[in-house]
């Protein structure tokens, strides 16, 4: 039985991989549409449906802050879906996670008003909300994984980016569902009804996205990790193997430390330059709704068109030196950005948030196969989901709300520009500090967590 469990996995033939990058890339870009819309609604009608009592500005930053609340729930959903899917694979938890979002999302549709029922309204859109964080919280590793541990180590980080990209499309599709209903409806039917068609259109797409993903096969390298546990076990006679989360804190607490510093900058970049500047261009720099959304929806589109060439350049290069370039540039462009949302310019709005997201990929695009890289496979799903969503309750969740009580407070977008340089410092500071993981073998992994954080793996395991 150990020989069996030792042989290599299976290779996975060309055609598989790409149906396995598929299934992951539509699955989460639907998730990411269902997470994306509801920050998208927050800073354009939930303060005046949910939260109709308060000043407007005020209204904004209690819509953001049910916003953030999501966030909130995504390190529960990262243990306890990064606990089954290192017990039980990935692709069960996924088809889970699927369902509780578009589920979660479908119902936010249905949702009666402040007007009907009073304070129970932002109860319930709060409670939905928290259901979708956990979703997500569990979405993300395990989408990444499936593809990361599928390919080769050759090409990992560009197939690896693929799932990456459903976050700009999602992000795409929901502002471009949002921009062509405030197109075509005006303000008060769009806000009396309009809003809802797309929360409701996730039912449609959370049906497209299972059938997908149920066609798929389970990680090999999973299949075999699981099997050489399997045969540890018998010959050894144990009671049971660690918990994946307190084997992620024995072997791997340094690379924990350093995912979530890495999302610093990525998390806080994105949030701003998407969420928020919906605010300030309708605020500050006086532009209007439909403005502000094609302008996101134009940046992105190139958004999703450059992660998968930073991807591929970071198997070229290495991960780190892609991920510094977009850490140190995005702590650069917050002062050019803000200075040319200022200006209300159709051209400069898309230049500013353009600029931003491509920056930003080049930390979002190798930030899949990096993380992945520095976990063994029997807790890389918690590993790397721990580090990736217990960073994001410091990093997005607060971001839309800080940036618009900065703005509150100093009528400025000089704070909120160091706040996002800020991150970018401390996200340099992770990344500078990490090891390569180019081209380092899973296999590799898996035999120096035996006896040793990854960290400390040995050097032919860290080839560059």
């Amino acid at each position: 039985m150990a020989s069996a469990a030792s042989a290599p996995p299976t290779p996975t033939t060309p055609g598989n991989l790409k149906r396995i990058v598929a299934a992951s890339l539509i699955g989460t870009t639907i998730e990411w549409y269902d997470f994306f819309l509801y920050g998208s609604a927050a800073a354009l009608v939930f303060n005046k449906l949910f939260f109709p009592d308060s000043d407007p500005l005020v209204g904004t930053l209690l819509s953001f802050l049910t916003y953030a609340v999501g966030f909130a729930a995504r390190p529960l959903g990262a243990l306890v879906f990064g606990h089954y899917g290192d017990r039980l694979g990935r692709k069960k938890l996924l088809v889970l996670s699927l369902l509780l979002m578009g589920g979660a999302t479908f119902a936010i549709g249905l949702l009666p008003t402040h007007a009907t029922v009073g304070s129970a309204a932002p109860v319930l859109l709060t409670a939905l909300r928290l259901v979708q964080g956990f979703a997500l919280g569990g979405e993300w590793g395990g989408a990444v994984l499936l593809v990361s541990e599928h390919g080769d180590a050759k090409r990992r980080g560009f197939w690896a980016s693929w799932p990456q990209t459903g976050a700009p499309a999602g992000q795409l599709l929901a502002t471009g569902v949002l921009s062509l209903l405030t197109a075509v409806l005006s303000d008060s039917a769009f806000t009396s009804w309009g809003w809802r068609i797309p929360f409701l259109l996730s039912g449609v797409l959370v049906m497209v996205g299972l059938w997908i993903r149920l066609s798929v096969d389970e990680s090999p390298v999973f299949k075999q990790a699981l099997a050489q546990a399997e045969a540890r076990k018998a010959e050894q006679d144990t009671a049971a193997e660690k918990l994946p989360l307190v084997s992620v804190l024995r072997h791997h607490w340094r690379d924990v430390l350093v995912a979530m510093g890495a999302r610093m900058a990525e998390n806080i970049s994105y949030y701003v330059i998407t969420a928020f500047i919906l605010v300030y261009a309708t605020t500050a720099a006086d532009v209007s709704k439909q403005t502000a959304l094609n302008a996101v929806l134009i940046a992105s589109a190139v958004h999703f068109a450059v992660i998968p060439l930073w991807g591929a350049l970071s198997d070229r290069i290495g991960r780190r030196p892609v991920y510094l370039l977009g850490a140190a540039g995005i702590g650069l462009w917050m002062f050019p950005f803000f200075s040319l949302i200022d200006t209300g310019d159709f051209a400069n709005l898309i230049l500013a948030i353009t600029v931003g997201l491509v920056l930003h990929g080049a930390m979002y695009a190798p930030q899949a196969a990096f993380f992945a890289e520095m976990f063994a496979t029997r807790m890389r799903y918690s590993g790397a989901s721990i580090g990736a969503q217990f960073a994001s309750v410091a990093a997005g969740a607060p971001a839309p709300l800080i940036a618009t009580a900065l703005l509150d407070d100093y009528d400025s977008s000089t704070p909120i520009a160091l706040y996002v340089i800020a991150a970018a410092v401390l996200t340099l500071i992770a990344v500078g500090v990490a090891k390569e993981t180019r081209n380092r073998d899973l296999a590799d992994v898996d035999s120096a967590a035996d006896t040793a954080p990854t960290t400390t793996a040995p050097a032919d395991a860290r080839t560059v």
